[in-house]
Protein backbone atom coordinates (compact mmCIF):
# COMPACT_ATOMS: atom_id res chain seq x y z
CA UNK A 1 0.00 0.00 0.00
CA UNK A 2 2.86 2.42 0.84
CA UNK A 3 6.16 2.37 -1.01
CA UNK A 4 9.08 4.77 -0.72
CA UNK A 5 12.13 4.47 -2.93
CA UNK A 6 15.44 6.35 -2.63
CA UNK A 7 13.77 9.19 -0.71
CA UNK A 8 16.21 12.03 -0.07
CA UNK A 9 15.39 15.28 1.70
CA UNK A 10 17.73 18.22 2.34
CA UNK A 11 17.22 21.10 4.74
CA UNK A 12 19.70 23.58 3.38
CA UNK A 13 23.00 21.73 3.03
CA UNK A 14 22.04 19.06 5.57
CA UNK A 15 20.56 15.74 4.45
CA UNK A 16 17.64 14.75 6.70
CA UNK A 17 17.06 11.59 4.64
CA UNK A 18 19.45 9.83 2.27
CA UNK A 19 18.18 7.22 -0.19
CA UNK A 20 15.61 5.78 2.21
CA UNK A 21 13.53 2.89 0.93
CA UNK A 22 10.86 0.65 2.37
CA UNK A 23 7.25 -0.46 2.13
CA UNK A 24 4.13 -1.11 4.16
CA UNK A 25 1.80 -3.88 3.01
CA UNK A 26 -1.99 -3.62 2.90
CA UNK A 27 -3.36 -3.77 6.45
CA UNK A 28 0.09 -3.80 8.03
CA UNK A 29 1.32 -1.62 10.91
CA UNK A 30 4.94 -0.57 10.54
CA UNK A 31 6.64 1.43 13.27
CA UNK A 32 9.35 4.01 12.57
CA UNK A 33 11.83 4.25 15.42
CA UNK A 34 15.18 5.96 15.87
CA UNK A 35 16.91 8.68 17.86
CA UNK A 36 15.91 12.34 17.65
CA UNK A 37 16.86 13.80 14.28
CA UNK A 38 16.94 10.40 12.58
CA UNK A 39 14.42 11.48 9.91
CA UNK A 40 11.18 9.84 11.10
CA UNK A 41 9.03 12.97 10.84
CA UNK A 42 10.69 13.99 7.58
CA UNK A 43 9.83 10.65 5.97
CA UNK A 44 6.16 10.95 6.93
CA UNK A 45 6.05 14.53 5.64
CA UNK A 46 7.72 13.49 2.39
CA UNK A 47 5.06 10.83 1.79
CA UNK A 48 2.27 13.43 2.05
CA UNK A 49 4.21 16.00 0.01
CA UNK A 50 4.77 18.48 2.83
CA UNK A 51 8.51 18.72 2.14
CA UNK A 52 10.34 18.67 -1.20
CA UNK A 53 12.06 15.35 -1.80
CA UNK A 54 13.86 13.29 -4.38
CA UNK A 55 12.99 9.67 -5.04
CA UNK A 56 9.49 8.21 -5.17
CA UNK A 57 6.67 7.81 -2.68
CA UNK A 58 3.61 5.81 -3.68
CA UNK A 59 0.29 5.02 -2.03
CA UNK A 60 -1.75 2.28 -3.65
CA UNK A 61 0.73 2.28 -6.57
CA UNK A 62 -0.01 5.96 -7.24
CA UNK A 63 2.85 8.47 -6.97
CA UNK A 64 1.84 10.94 -4.28
CA UNK A 65 3.44 13.87 -6.12
CA UNK A 66 0.93 13.39 -8.94
CA UNK A 67 -2.14 13.37 -6.70
CA UNK A 68 -4.25 16.42 -5.92
CA UNK A 69 -4.41 17.50 -2.28
CA UNK A 70 -8.03 16.31 -2.13
CA UNK A 71 -7.25 12.89 -3.62
CA UNK A 72 -4.24 12.49 -1.33
CA UNK A 73 -6.40 13.34 1.71
CA UNK A 74 -8.88 10.67 0.68
CA UNK A 75 -6.08 8.12 0.60
CA UNK A 76 -3.90 9.23 3.52
CA UNK A 77 -4.75 10.65 6.95
CA UNK A 78 -1.75 12.28 8.61
CA UNK A 79 -1.42 13.10 12.31
CA UNK A 80 1.47 15.55 12.81
CA UNK A 81 3.39 16.09 16.02
CA UNK A 82 2.18 19.68 16.38
CA UNK A 83 -1.23 20.12 14.75
CA UNK A 84 -2.96 23.47 14.47
CA UNK A 85 -5.73 23.79 17.06
CA UNK A 86 -7.88 26.93 16.63
CA UNK A 87 -8.64 28.00 20.20
CA UNK A 88 -12.25 29.06 19.63
CA UNK A 89 -13.28 26.06 17.51
CA UNK A 90 -15.46 23.45 19.19
CA UNK A 91 -14.51 19.82 19.56
CA UNK A 92 -17.37 18.73 17.28
CA UNK A 93 -16.44 21.20 14.54
CA UNK A 94 -12.78 20.26 14.72
CA UNK A 95 -13.36 16.55 14.23
CA UNK A 96 -15.77 17.37 11.40
CA UNK A 97 -12.81 18.90 9.54
CA UNK A 98 -11.70 15.34 8.94
CA UNK A 99 -14.65 14.90 6.61
CA UNK A 100 -13.48 17.74 4.32
CA UNK A 101 -12.15 15.43 1.56
CA UNK A 102 -15.62 13.84 1.30
CA UNK A 103 -17.69 17.03 1.43
CA UNK A 104 -18.74 18.62 -1.88
CA UNK A 105 -17.48 21.96 -3.10
CA UNK A 106 -20.51 23.72 -1.62
CA UNK A 107 -19.30 22.66 1.84
CA UNK A 108 -22.53 21.05 3.05
CA UNK A 109 -22.10 18.10 5.45
CA UNK A 110 -24.39 15.12 5.14
CA UNK A 111 -25.89 12.95 7.86
CA UNK A 112 -23.15 10.36 7.30
CA UNK A 113 -20.45 12.94 8.04
CA UNK A 114 -22.02 13.79 11.39
CA UNK A 115 -22.61 10.11 12.19
CA UNK A 116 -18.96 9.23 11.53
CA UNK A 117 -17.77 12.03 13.81
CA UNK A 118 -20.25 11.21 16.56
CA UNK A 119 -19.11 7.58 16.66
CA UNK A 120 -15.47 8.60 16.87
CA UNK A 121 -16.12 11.13 19.63
CA UNK A 122 -17.83 8.43 21.62
CA UNK A 123 -15.10 5.88 20.97
CA UNK A 124 -12.37 8.34 22.00
CA UNK A 125 -14.30 9.31 25.16
CA UNK A 126 -14.78 12.89 23.92
CA UNK A 127 -18.54 12.95 23.33
CA UNK A 128 -19.24 14.89 26.55
CA UNK A 129 -16.86 17.62 25.33
CA UNK A 130 -18.40 18.11 21.88
CA UNK A 131 -19.48 21.70 22.57
CA UNK A 132 -16.30 22.84 24.31
CA UNK A 133 -13.72 25.12 22.74
CA UNK A 134 -10.33 23.62 22.02
CA UNK A 135 -8.68 26.15 24.34
CA UNK A 136 -10.33 24.38 27.30
CA UNK A 137 -8.88 20.93 26.56
CA UNK A 138 -5.87 19.31 28.18
CA UNK A 139 -2.93 18.18 26.08
CA UNK A 140 -4.07 14.58 26.24
CA UNK A 141 -7.62 15.46 25.22
CA UNK A 142 -6.29 17.47 22.28
CA UNK A 143 -4.16 14.56 21.16
CA UNK A 144 -7.11 12.19 21.19
CA UNK A 145 -9.13 14.75 19.25
CA UNK A 146 -6.43 15.11 16.59
CA UNK A 147 -6.39 11.34 16.21
CA UNK A 148 -10.19 11.41 15.86
CA UNK A 149 -10.03 14.03 13.13
CA UNK A 150 -7.60 11.84 11.17
CA UNK A 151 -9.78 8.76 11.61
CA UNK A 152 -12.80 10.76 10.44
CA UNK A 153 -11.18 11.00 7.00
CA UNK A 154 -11.81 7.25 6.61
CA UNK A 155 -8.65 7.05 4.51
CA UNK A 156 -7.16 3.57 3.99
CA UNK A 157 -3.69 4.79 5.07
CA UNK A 158 -2.89 6.35 8.45
CA UNK A 159 0.41 8.15 9.11
CA UNK A 160 1.03 8.87 12.80
CA UNK A 161 3.83 11.08 14.08
CA UNK A 162 4.20 10.44 17.81
CA UNK A 163 0.42 10.11 18.25
CA UNK A 164 0.51 9.50 22.01
CA UNK A 165 3.34 11.72 23.27
CA UNK A 166 1.03 13.89 25.41
CA UNK A 167 -0.92 10.99 26.91
CA UNK A 168 -0.34 9.19 30.19
CA UNK A 169 0.48 5.49 30.04
CA UNK A 170 -3.11 4.26 30.30
CA UNK A 171 -4.48 6.67 27.69
CA UNK A 172 -1.47 5.95 25.47
CA UNK A 173 -2.27 2.25 25.33
CA UNK A 174 -6.02 2.95 24.95
CA UNK A 175 -5.42 5.24 21.95
CA UNK A 176 -3.18 2.71 20.22
CA UNK A 177 -5.69 -0.07 20.94
CA UNK A 178 -8.37 2.02 19.20
CA UNK A 179 -6.12 2.52 16.17
CA UNK A 180 -5.35 -1.20 16.09
CA UNK A 181 -9.02 -2.17 16.41
CA UNK A 182 -10.00 0.17 13.56
CA UNK A 183 -7.08 -1.13 11.51
CA UNK A 184 -8.37 -4.67 11.85
CA UNK A 185 -12.02 -3.72 11.32
CA UNK A 186 -11.42 -1.59 8.23
CA UNK A 187 -8.14 -2.93 6.86
CA UNK A 188 -6.21 0.26 7.55
CA UNK A 189 -2.52 0.48 6.73
CA UNK A 190 -0.53 2.26 9.44
CA UNK A 191 2.94 3.83 9.42
CA UNK A 192 3.77 5.43 12.75
CA UNK A 193 6.79 7.21 14.20
CA UNK A 194 7.09 6.28 17.89
CA UNK A 195 9.55 7.11 20.65
CA UNK A 196 8.23 4.47 23.05
CA UNK A 197 10.13 1.42 21.86
CA UNK A 198 8.15 -0.99 24.01
CA UNK A 199 4.81 0.13 22.57
CA UNK A 200 6.29 0.28 19.07
CA UNK A 201 7.27 -3.36 19.42
CA UNK A 202 3.92 -4.42 20.87
CA UNK A 203 1.72 -2.76 18.25
CA UNK A 204 3.81 -2.94 15.07
CA UNK A 205 4.04 -5.91 12.73
CA UNK A 206 7.46 -4.68 11.59
CA UNK A 207 9.88 -1.95 12.60
CA UNK A 208 12.14 0.33 10.59
CA UNK A 209 14.99 1.89 12.56
CA UNK A 210 16.23 5.14 11.05
CA UNK A 211 19.60 6.53 12.08
CA UNK A 212 21.34 9.59 10.63
CA UNK A 213 18.86 9.79 7.80
CA UNK A 214 19.24 6.19 6.63
CA UNK A 215 17.56 2.85 7.27
CA UNK A 216 19.84 1.12 9.78
CA UNK A 217 17.76 -2.00 10.44
CA UNK A 218 14.35 -3.28 9.36
CA UNK A 219 12.51 -6.41 10.37
CA UNK A 220 10.27 -7.94 13.00
CA UNK A 221 10.20 -6.35 16.48
CA UNK A 222 12.28 -9.25 17.79
CA UNK A 223 14.92 -8.60 15.13
CA UNK A 224 15.09 -4.82 15.54
CA UNK A 225 14.65 -4.53 19.32
CA UNK A 226 18.04 -6.04 19.99
CA UNK A 227 20.19 -4.72 22.83
CA UNK A 228 23.31 -4.31 20.71
CA UNK A 229 21.43 -2.67 17.81
CA UNK A 230 19.57 -0.21 20.03
CA UNK A 231 22.64 0.67 22.08
CA UNK A 232 24.61 1.38 18.92
CA UNK A 233 22.06 3.72 17.35
CA UNK A 234 20.61 5.38 20.46
CA UNK A 235 24.00 5.88 22.06
CA UNK A 236 22.96 4.44 25.40
CA UNK A 237 22.87 1.01 26.99
CA UNK A 238 19.45 -0.64 27.05
CA UNK A 239 18.06 -3.91 28.29
CA UNK A 240 15.46 -5.87 26.32
CA UNK A 241 13.30 -8.07 28.52
CA UNK A 242 10.62 -10.56 27.55
CA UNK A 243 7.37 -10.49 29.51
CA UNK A 244 5.56 -13.74 30.43
CA UNK A 245 3.21 -13.25 27.45
CA UNK A 246 6.18 -12.92 25.10
CA UNK A 247 5.98 -9.13 24.70
CA UNK A 248 9.30 -7.28 24.49
CA UNK A 249 10.04 -4.55 27.03
CA UNK A 250 12.84 -2.07 26.34
CA UNK A 251 14.36 -0.47 29.44
CA UNK A 252 17.24 2.03 29.59
CA UNK A 253 20.18 1.13 31.81
CA UNK A 254 22.08 3.59 33.94
CA UNK A 255 25.73 4.02 33.16
CA UNK A 256 28.07 2.45 35.74
CA UNK A 257 29.02 4.85 38.53
CA UNK A 258 32.58 5.89 37.75
CA UNK A 259 32.96 8.17 40.76
CA UNK A 260 33.65 5.38 43.24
Amino acid sequence: MITFEDVTVHYGHDAALRDVGGHVEDGEWVGLIGPNGAGKTTLLRAIVQLVPSRGRTLVGNRPTDRMSRRDLARMVAYVPQKPELPAEMTVADYILLGRSPHIGYFGIEKAKDHDVCARLLDRLDLASMAGRNLSTLSGGECQRLVLGRALAQEAPVLLLDEPTSALDLGRRVDALEIVDALRREHGLTVLSAMHDLTLAGQFSDRLILLSRGKVAVAGSPAEVLDEAVLSEHFGHQVQVLRAPDGALVVAPRRSPDTTT
